[in-house]
């Protein structure tokens, strides 16, 4: 009986000898797994660190301080100046292309020809019904977060993306099924009231011109109204004088 409870002591011994060996043999295994977890997660920030961001896109800002370079200045027939803030940041082509029209005079004198209430107002088209641009060739789509809020300042283009030219549209009303489907270049940050008062039509019976459009870096003052047509130059030939009609006399009233 003694031997047989001694024979029992040393098994119950052992069994708990192997079992704490054995749990302390999956102990060190789960350090192992969690120090490979570590590693793995501290190699990923190394990476983020080295490609020089997040993964998650970052927004960009809603507004950008002002920058004389970066604002358009439109003189409006519809009574005075429309100031808007563009954004290289966001359309850099885009933004580029506004600027190189402007400084060659290609939007002076042009109509908004396509004027929706509570839409947009679209212009910059030479040929004035929604089918022309400039000599330049088409531009590359730079779709961007930038929703279409009252006072966004879009691009217009046909059915392919990439046919972007000159002509832009002004948001009247928050349109936010436009967003990334058309390229937002700027906003309006001084004039909107001007915007609103854009005759309207499609094409307007009596349509806003743009007077003078310009970057307000370069310091052209505001035109407030058409230029009057130049004068005819005066004649360096004397022109005869045109001859008197002779007097015409009247017949002698007959005698009863």
């Amino acid at each position: 009986m003694r031997f047989t409870r001694a024979l029992k002591t040393v098994a119950i011994g052992l069994a708990l000898t192997a079992s704490g060996a054995a749990i302390a043999q999956g102990g060190g295994r789960g350090q192992a797994e969690e120090m490979k977890k570590a590693e793995t997660a501290a190699k990923a920030q190394e990476n983020l660190k080295t490609l020089g961001g997040d993964i998650a896109p970052k927004l960009p800002p809603a507004t950008v301080p002002a920058d004389p370079q970066n604002i358009w200045d439109l003189d409006l027939s519809s009574g005075g100046r429309v100031r808007i803030q563009l954004r290289p940041d966001i359309a850099p082509g885009h933004v580029e292309r506004i600027k190189e029209l402007t400084r060659q005079g290609f939007y002076n004198g042009l109509k908004f020809h396509r004027v929706i209430p509570g839409f947009m107002a679209q212009g910059g088209d030479p040929k004035g019904d929604g089918t022309g641009g400039s000599p330049l060739p088409d531009l590359k789509a730079e779709f961007n977060p930038m929703p279409h809020l009252r006072g966004t300042v879009s691009m217009a283009r046909a059915q392919a993306e990439d046919s972007a030219n000159s002509q832009f549209f002004i948001v009247l009303l928050p349109r936010m099924q436009l967003d990334k489907k058309y390229t937002v270049f700027g906003r309006v940050i001084d004039g909107m009231q001007y915007v609103d008062a854009i005759a309207q039509g499609e094409p307007p019976a009596n349509p806003t011109v743009i007077l003078q459009a310009s970057i307000e870096s370069d310091g052209k003052a505001p035109v407030t109204a058409a230029p009057p047509p130049p004068a005819p130059a005066p004649s360096i030939i004397d022109t005869p004088a045109a001859p008197k009609p002779a007097a015409v006399k009247k017949p002698a009233p007959k005698k009863k």
